[in-house]
């Protein structure tokens, strides 16, 4: 019997992992961590593109957008595009994969801290 390190079963793992599962497991991670998250379930009359997660958190001033991807897979000119736009304003944006959530960075980047805005404005 071969043993393997954990970096080898969590290659495993990752490689074998859905991006529904995945989905799952990042909605059930950030809600337990307070946020809210929104995800279009039948995009195919939408905008080509939009990234699968927004993430909310109410009480920290956190907006983050992310599109989750399986291992193998790559993202298309659209969703390159959307998240090149979001990002040029500024906002959070970023790939998750598998891996990433077994790694705990999924965790780590919910967790971050971040300057909530000084503006009192309240939005109308």
């Amino acid at each position: 019997m071969k043993v393997i390190t954990r970096d080898e079963y969590l290659a495993d793992v990752a490689a074998g992992m859905k991006e529904a599962v995945l989905q799952a497991q990042v909605v059930k991670v950030a809600k337990d961590l307070g946020f809210l998250a929104y995800h279009t379930h039948d995009s195919r009359k939408s905008e080509r593109g939009w990234p699968d997660l927004v993430l909310v958190h109410p009480t920290r001033g956190r907006l983050l957008y992310r599109e989750l991807k399986q291992e193998k897979r790559y993202l298309t000119a659209e969703q390159r595009k959307w998240l090149a736009a979001l990002a040029a304003t500024g906002a959070d944006v970023g790939v998750w994969r598998p891996l990433d959530l077994l790694q705990r960075r999924v965790h780590a980047e919910l967790q971050a801290p971040q300057p909530v805005p000084t503006s009192k404005e309240q939005p109308r």
